[in-house]
């Protein structure tokens, strides 16, 4: 009898039925599976067991990879919060200095007053192309961050310009010992110059310039170019500051689940397209001594009321990529920045006595009244605490002040300061600020905003305009005497001083009427936070800086580690990040094995249960074979 061709059936064996496997395998493969007799795997030999594990091998494998690449992304999010928490914690530890992945940069804030020295570092980019990196400010081995301050500011040295390289020299010589010798010539270096310098003459801030240029890549190896040193605008300085407090906040990470607040934003430039959901940004408001600053996201395409307010809006609003890549919008922001001079705290102040001085001397002169001339005769001011008694001094004239301590009409008597407009689309000064989703936004209020609710009234953080005004008038109008032993029996904050609580009162109502009326804000607006800090840091307006100045590093770091990877771990680069690819090929393989193996089965199937191969073959309608002798 003639050697069964390979996959043919035969059920004549000994008396039972019997079915013989060998298709795909070569012919020594061949073995048979009984329904009786001793168990299957003990009639199979060492190669068919191999065989039979391989496959079970694969298909594990296969199960295995997609479970855990389901798991492994399907974390991330809970991973990334993780890493943010921890990376809050770790960012208060000493910068390793010995790790060459670790690099670093340097911002000079060259201020009215003085000038200081930031030393930020960040690990290696991660190779996402839409993350950021990762700056944090660099600590020394104490866990202190790395600043040093001088003074006088660089202004000063308008006349003598020649002298500013020595003055800012002892600002670089902090930073070269403690940034690594050996990355001093790719750390960026950047001398930015804000307030004081604006000030000067063209010519005088270029004379200013054009020393550290010069004279600074003489001493120092610091990556220092002519764009690494100017003068930026207040603008430019509030765009920096609302970018630093969002990343800290994590505002430009990926939405990473469904807790997140999000907006839908029209990207600038392109109207046309769809608009894409993405992390609700933070706008930001600082009071300080002299001005106050608004900032925040303008996600909608705007519109405006006539040509004239389109012109003023254009200094107004800014257009930047933070993104490595230019064609990616993924980052594109559009943010309205407005800065306000004389709606400081203290410069509020000054004015509002300024105007309470004339107006007093022309009444007195006019109605022929002698009131704040003398100390029993004072001027009542309804924005000092009660019973407070108080001066002002101009031209060598004396008005003499007692506080009433009346909340409400402290804020009547402010009002007009705000020179509201009727126009609308309007904040302080008739300014153009684009409309607010009151309902979907969030502010952080910071410098003034955080001491007039926290110093004294000790409700910093989450704003409620009820609580504040009723702490306020109740503040207001209490004795002085009360307030003076409150303070001496340290009831207040620590930094808190006397000027404080003289001012208190109408700074509060200043506040107030500035954040409710002049940027209008409604009453019941509860998404504000006012704060010092942010994760117990104070974040500076230099660490927008240097994220907005090195955004396209990363993008450098992606194409080096491209090429290394294309060429030394192409097969780990090819399976994370083609995985998908990967799995597929393999079930399309898997499928055109069972397909064959089903259509070997028909086949032998319908074959005459005795007969020669030849009539498979025939039947099939391929050329008959001649068949290997008998068995």
């Amino acid at each position: 009898m003639g050697r069964a061709p390979a996959g043919y059936l035969s059920q004549k064996e000994s008396g039972h039925a019997r079915i013989g496997i060998s298709c795909l395998f070569p012919a020594s493969w061949h073995f048979s599976i009984s329904p009786v007799g001793c168990p299957r795997i003990l009639n199979t030999n060492l190669r068919q067991i191999i065989v039979i594990s391989l496959l079970a091998a694969a298909v594990s494998l296969l199960y295995f990879s997609v479970v855990i690449i389901r798991n492994k992304y399907g974390r991330l999010s809970k991973d990334k919060k993780f890493q943010r928490y921890l990376a809050r914690v770790t960012d208060i530890e000493a910068t390793d200095t010995n790790n060459p992945n670790v690099n670093y940069g340097i911002v000079v804030d060259c201020g009215s007053s003085g000038s200081r020295i930031f030393v930020y570092c960040w690990p290696r980019h991660n190779g996402n192309p839409h993350d950021l990196l990762d700056i944090r400010q660099m600590r020394d081995k104490n866990r202190k961050p790395v600043v040093m301050k001088i003074k006088p500011g660089i202004s000063e040295f308008a006349t003598s310009p020649e002298k500013v390289s020595d003055y800012i020299s002892p600002l670089l010589n902090f930073a070269a010992e403690h940034v690594p010798r050996a990355k001093h010539k790719e750390t960026p270096l950047y001398i930015l110059c804000t307030a004081g310098m604006r000030i000067l003459p063209e010519s005088q801030q270029k004379a200013i310039l054009e020393d550290l240029l010069t004279d600074i890549p003489v001493h120092f190896d610091f990556l220092f170019s002519d764009s690494h040193a100017e003068v930026i605008s207040g603008k430019q300085e509030g765009v920096y500051a609302w970018i630093g407090i969002n990343f800290v906040l994590g505002r430009f990470e990926h939405i990473e689940d469904d807790d997140e607040a999000v907006v839908e934003v029209n990207i600038p430039g392109s109207e046309s397209s769809e608009a894409i959901l993405r992390k609700r940004t933070a706008g930001i408001l600082d009071m300080g001594g002299v001005s106050t600053q608004i900032a925040y996201e303008v996600p909608k395409t705007v519109s405006f009321a006539s040509s004239q307010q389109e012109e003023v809006a254009k200094n107004l609003l800014a257009e930047f990529n933070l993104g490595c890549d230019i064609h990616q919008t993924e980052h594109v922001y559009r943010v309205y920045v407005a800065t306000f001079l004389g709606f400081g705290g203290n410069a509020a102040r000054q004015r509002y006595e300024d105007r309470i001085f004339a107006s007093t001397v022309q009444k007195n002169r006019l109605l022929g009244k002698q009131t704040g001339l003398t100390p029993d005769t004072p001027y009542l001011d309804p924005c000092l605490p009660l019973d407070i008694k108080d001066e002002i001094q101009q031209n060598g004239q004396t008005l003499y002040l007692r506080g009433t301590g009346d909340f409400d009409l402290c804020r009547e008597t402010i009002q007009p300061f705000m020179n509201k407009t009727n126009e609308t689309q309007t904040s302080l000064n008739g300014v153009y600020q684009p409309p607010i989703h009151f309902q979907n936004s969030e502010f952080y209020g910071f410098s003034e905003f955080y001491y007039c609710t926290e110093d004294v009234l000790r409700m910093g953080g989450d704003y409620d305009a009820t609580a504040f005004t009723r702490a306020a008038k109740d503040y207001c109008a209490t004795k002085w005497s009360i307030l003076r032993e409150r303070f001496d029996r340290g009831l207040y904050a620590s930094h808190a001083d006397l000027h404080r609580l003289k001012y208190q009162c109408f700074k509060s109502a200043w506040m107030f009427e500035v954040f409710h009326r002049g940027f209008s804000f409604p009453v019941n607006y509860r998404n504000l936070k006012t704060a010092l800090q942010v994760y117990d840091k104070e974040v500076q307006w230099t660490l927008g800086a240097i994220l907005y100045r090195t955004r396209f590093l990363p993008l450098r770091d992606i194409q080096q580690e491209t090429f290394r990877a294309s060429h030394a771990h192409w097969r780990g680069f090819s399976f994370v990040y083609n995985h998908y690819l990967f799995s597929g090929c393999f079930l399309v393989v898997l499928l055109a094995i069972l397909l064959y193996l089903l259509r070997l089965r028909r086949i032998h199937r319908r074959a005459p249960r005795s007969g020669s191969a030849a009539a498979v073959w025939l039947e099939e309608g391929l050329p008959s074979q001649k068949i290997a002798g008998t068995l």
